[in-house]
């Protein structure tokens, strides 16, 4: 039976934090989380493939699944995790308190399932690496995810992950597949920035926040971690070094279904020192009740300006040619020569140059993934 978030909310938590009535998912989903689900939608066969597997997908075998194989958190199991799960729902008002489950793998890790109605899955070696604080942004970040209404696509993003591998045998029989797979993996990537943003309004305790993500990549050692050197690590990787760089960062990416943990830090970080999480946290955000007069036009517009402010600042070279090709820059040529082999002497007299024509490009290893990663918590 679904139980109510506001029925007999007895979870008092140490210290007072903010409640957010009636919040619309819109207060805290990044620009990116927005555009990539709008192209998502747009890319062909996308439509056909969704509704059949809305008919199709075994959601009730997925719920007796794990009903029989883990451990449902209630009053009588998991009682701390069920404390905050439901005062992660009265935090975000919504009002149905999804089911949660506690699954026996020591991978670090949590998801949100299901289609009709969303369910929570929690591994235990998330729970044993996990303070309180650090969980409650964790559950924060799935409950987030259920009010974004992502559980659906999430779903149908591991179907198609695992009907992938099942059909790589057939010739071109996964490249469709592999096409809309690819669409998710992009989508997903950035709707985790979302949760994590839904998982810091939830525990209203950054450091808790990147506590927890610390924990993800480098193990429950925070004894031998530094916020801020972590933090450095994600603007020495934005940064890169030159295009080669730039080119193996996307082709790392692409078979997660996660940022990289760095990334999330610092984009988590770069959202708390925002105006806009001041003013939700001083009750000024978007409602529920007003989502149907939202435009899209709007969140168009939005997200393209986040894209080209992105662009502007960003330190990655790739992003930087972008910037200059758009600015109108001269000596393109030029430009991409140097930034691709790291030359930036000479001035284009061409001797000397430090161009190094027998350094090509080097392919990176492709990585055998299964479907779970390291450092996915939280998904």
């Amino acid at each position: 039976m679904t139980e109510s978030s506001h029925e007999s909310h007895e979870n008092v938590p140490s210290r007072q934090r903010r409640r957010f009535p009636g919040i619309s998912s819109r207060a805290y989903e990044h620009p990116a989380d927005r555009s990539a689900l709008v192209a998502l939608r747009k890319l062909t066969g996308f439509d056909t493939v969704f509704k059949a597997l809305s008919g199709l997908l075994p959601e009730r075998s997925l719920r007796l699944l794990f009903l029989s194989d883990s451990v449902r958190v209630s009053d009588a199991q998991f009682t701390h995790l069920n404390g905050m799960l439901r005062d992660a729902c009265y935090i975000l008002d919504l009002e149905k308190v999804p089911p949660m489950y506690v699954n026996q793998d020591p991978q670090p890790n949590a998801m949100c399932i299901g289609l009709d109605e969303p369910i929570i899955v929690v591994t235990t070696g998330l729970v044993e690496l996990l303070d309180e604080e650090e969980m409650r942004a964790v559950v924060g970040h799935e409950v987030g995810h259920a009010l974004s209404g992502h559980a659906v696509y999430r779903t149908i993003l591991l179907f198609l992950t695992n009907l992938a591998l099942k059909v790589a045998w057939i010739p071109l029989g996964n490249v469709a597949i592999m096409a809309i797979v690819t669409a998710l993996r992009e989508w997903f990537r950035k709707s985790e920035l979302s949760a994590d943003r839904a998982g810091l309004l939830v525990g209203q305790d950054l450091r808790a926040s990147m506590r927890g993500l610390m924990k993800i990549a480098g193990g429950n050692h925070l004894h031998e971690m530094n916020v801020d050197a972590f933090l450095a690590q994600a603007d020495e990787y934005e940064k890169g070094g030159d295009l080669r760089d730039s080119v193996l960062k996307i082709l790392n990416v692409l078979p997660r279904s996660h940022p990289f943990t760095t990334v999330r830090a610092a984009e988590l970080k770069k959202w708390s020192e925002t105006r806009d999480y001041q003013r939700i946290m001083d009750g000024h955000y978007p409602r529920r009740d007003e989502d149907k007069d939202t435009s899209v036009t709007d969140a168009f517009k939005e997200s393209a300006s986040h894209y080209a402010d992105s662009v502007r600042g960003s330190k990655d070279p790739l992003m930087k040619l972008v910037g200059d090709i758009a600015g109108g820059a001269g000596d393109l040529g030029g430009k991409l020569r140097d930034k691709f082999t790291g030359g930036g002497g000479g001035a284009g007299t061409g001797k000397g140059s430090a161009t190094d024509g027998s350094q090509e490009p080097r392919n990176p290893e492709d990585p055998e993934q299964g479907p779970q990663e390291p450092g996915s918590a939280g998904s």
